[in-house]
């Protein structure tokens, strides 16, 4: 079976960059993320089972197009199946690239396993390399475990290694350049991002937010920064190029430069819903005629259908946007 139609929207638009949130919970409490008391976590029963995940990766790779699969969370090295649903997913065919995003904690003793099980590469969320900082960003003394998840990361070959960072205004929005020297001595690949409406607290303010002007204009203090030359496709980072390269660093502005029209992803959370936008209001359910034994291709209509209907933009700027009911931690990345 091989479903006629990819998952195309009204606006000609293709997903086939898969994100698949394996968990809501996380171990850390970021500020721009989730109250310093966490949240109320997703029952057990409604979380889809790794057999449910794997079912619903293979119809997306083998019958929708999907050729990117990324794992997050939530923190998906929480999943204590997260080894073997990799090792599945890359036993598909066609085999998609399958990356992780997580913040880093337990990574260290994974990494070899992740790589073993095919894993291509991740990206670790790493806002500050100051202690004191990553204490006060993320409500723990955990920087020392991301540092060494990081370290055996790239040891384990599952490069490029990427550092996404969100800066905070004063709280870390000056330490731009000295966290692009930091990857830069290590190798990894920096991605500072503009903090998104998608908090659980619903306190974001787009005047309180660092824009990519600012960022830019900060690493550009102590960095001379070029436009890659590189096409940038989907991707969501705009790359430059670092003191003449072979360096790159990437901002991803997603407000104030919104990259909707190139956008090729698609989210399932994980209680199986399809959010055709990260900041979408609406979800169409998967888990439902999963579990009532609907068959390969009444669910990849469905999957189909919910992608036919994405917006054309976010909407952020629009006076009438409302963000998410569900946070970041429960969308996944």
């Amino acid at each position: 079976m091989r479903v006629s139609t990819p998952l195309a929207d009204r606006f000609g638009r293709i997903a086939t960059d898969l994100r698949v949130s394996l968990t809501d919970r996380c171990n850390l409490r970021c500020h721009y993320c989730m109250p310093a008391e966490g949240l109320e976590w997703l029952p057990r029963e409604e979380v889809l089972t790794d057999d449910e995940v794997v079912r619903l990766v293979r119809i997306a790779v083998e019958e929708l197009g999907v050729t990117e699969v990324r794992f997050t969370g939530g923190e998906p090295l929480l999943r204590k199946g997260l080894v073997d649903i990799v090792r599945r997913t890359k036993a598909l065919s066609p085999s998609p690239e399958v990356s992780l995003t997580t913040n880093g904690l337990g990574l260290a003793h994974v990494a070899d396993a992740l790589a073993d099980a095919g894993l291509d590469r991740v990206n670790v969320s790493l806002d500050t390399v100051r202690r004191d900082t990553f204490a006060e960003i993320t409500r723990r003394d955990r920087l020392d475990d991301v540092i060494h998840g990081l370290d055996a990361a790239q040891q384990a070959g599952l490069t490029p290694v990427k550092v996404n960072a969100v800066l905070m205004r004063g709280v870390n929005d000056e330490q731009a350049p000295e966290l692009l020297g930091w990857c830069l001595e290590r190798g990894y690949q920096l991605r500072i991002i503009e903090q998104m409406p998608l908090d659980a607290q619903g306190e974001w303010r787009r005047d309180d937010m660092v824009t990519a002007d600012e960022i830019l204009a900060s690493l550009a203090s102590a960095y001379s920064l070029e436009v890659s030359p590189t096409p940038r496709g989907s991707a969501p980072a705009q790359e430059y190029v670092v003191d003449g390269g072979p360096a790159t660093v990437g901002v991803i502005a997603s407000v104030t430069r919104p990259f909707c029209g190139d956008c090729d992803r698609v989210r399932l959370t994980a209680d199986g819903q399809i959010r055709n936008c990260l900041f979408a209001r609406e979800e169409s359910d998967l888990r439902a005629p999963l579990r009532s034994g609907a068959d390969d291709v009444e669910i990849a209509e469905r999957w189909v259908k919910a992608m036919w209907v994405k917006r054309a933009g976010h909407g952020i700027d629009d006076e009438s946007f409302l963000q998410p009911t569900r946070p970041m931690s429960a969308i996944g990345g």
